[in-house]
């Protein structure tokens, strides 16, 4: 009787940790579907953003509106870092995804249309 016993112990474990690995695998599944769908849908978005003309006077005005409260009104600093040659340190991809995602706190994430961004990004390119 003990070996029936231990058995159906054994069995009970086996039957548990088969579930364990189970909600582990799943929960690595829906996590990587998370992170693909996040990093595909930001891959066309920086691709459209790369893709557009950007104007120096726009993206001056929205430098304006938006960033000199951190960065200053001549770039140079104040909370945030001073953005000149900012696009020496930093390729176009990084620094679209610096601005909509906040990635360096205290910086937030701005909801940028791509044209807007493409806007800035062509006034960064500006600042040396």
């Amino acid at each position: 009787m003990t070996t029936s016993s231990s058995s159906a112990a054994e069995k009970n474990i086996k039957i548990e940790s088969l579930k364990k690995i189970v909600i582990l695998f799943v929960l690595f599944l829906v996590l990587f579907i998370i992170f693909y769908l996040r990093n595909h849908e930001n891959n066309e978005y920086i691709i459209k953003t790369l893709e557009l003309n950007g104007s120096i006077t726009e993206g001056d005005s929205l430098f304006k509106t938006n960033c000199v409260g951190c960065h200053g009104i001549t770039a140079r600093g104040l909370v945030g870092p001073d953005l000149h040659s900012i696009t020496a340190r930093l390729n176009d991809k990084e620094i679209i995804k610096q601005v909509t995602g906040g990635l360096t706190p205290p910086m937030p994430s701005f909801e940028i249309e791509p044209q807007n961004m493409a806007n800035l990004l062509k006034y960064l390119h500006t600042l040396e």
